[in-house]
């Protein structure tokens, strides 16, 4: 990893029914905010991207609701990225031109790898995320996929540590591993498993799932090396804010943008 780039920190925003929703390990989603009020705080806070989630997009067949993409676009001026059903280069022009900075594949990207490579191709990889929803199964790291309405909710066949290998070597350009076993929990994050995603790929991982306190991005940063820390509860409810986040970071010898 480049030693020279800040470290991001990305509050993240499930989006349900046009509000920002958040659950506990993908379950019991309740109302945090609205889309736009919530982006507009983050972006004057000093998040350093949001990431926006259509959470319901994959299992209902459909992609993003592009219309809100405009309004965020409008009202900050640092990046953000959207993700929810987006299965095809067009689905993901929408939204680029909209005026996101990059798109997320999750479901889409496990159901056809290739679309990897095609949204690689089109739109170059600092465009391209992909999202990793994993799980601790046997003793293994396994994906899931469709996590956005639980009962729908379906095994995939890969192995999480071969499947974000794949993806980086399909011109991936970041990676966001969600450790379902700690979303929502507040324990901190999953220090083991996104160790182990580091030893193996070069390109930017982020970490998302369990953050509960300042000293948990401390340490997902100092021990699993991550590029960004992804959060959601603990920004919504203020109880981590962004500005203090950043002040104990660079305190304890973190490089982020203040």
């Amino acid at each position: 990893m480049s030693t020279n780039l800040a470290r991001r920190i990305i509050p993240c925003l499930d989006v349900r029914d046009g509000q920002v929703v958040k659950g506990i390990q993908f379950r019991n989603h309740r109302v945090m905010g609205g889309i736009i009020e919530l982006a507009r705080r983050y972006s004057a806070e000093g998040a350093d991207e949001l990431v926006f989630y259509d959470i319901t997009a994959s299992p209902e067949g459909r992609s993003v609701d592009s219309d809100w993409v405009s309004s965020v676009a409008e009202v900050i001026d640092i990046p953000f990225c959207v993700a929810g059903g987006i299965r095809s280069v067009e689905d993901a022009r929408k939204i680029l031109q909209r005026g996101a900075d990059k798109i997320s594949i999750n479901t889409p990207a496990v159901q056809r790898p290739g679309l990897i490579n095609e949204l690689v191709a089109e739109f170059g990889s600092q465009c391209v995320v992909v999202g990793v929803d994993s799980v601790l199964q046997d003793g293994h790291w396994v994906t899931r996929q469709m996590t956005g309405i639980p009962e729908q909710m379906q095994q995939t066949g890969h192995r999480t540590m071969d499947w974000i290998v794949e993806a980086s070597q399909r011109g991936a350009g970041e990676i966001v591993l969600n450790c379902m076993g700690s979303d929502g929990t507040r324990q901190g994050f999953d220090i083991g498993q996104l160790t182990e995603a580091r030893k193996r790929i070069s390109i930017p991982l982020i970490a998302s799932g369990g953050a509960g306190s300042a000293s948990h991005f401390v340490d997902v940063f100092i021990q699993a090396d991550v590029d960004g820390a992804l959060a959601a509860t603990v920004f919504h409810n203020n109880k981590v804010p962004v500005p203090a986040l950043k002040q104990m970071l660079s305190a304890a010898g973190i490089g982020v943008r203040l």
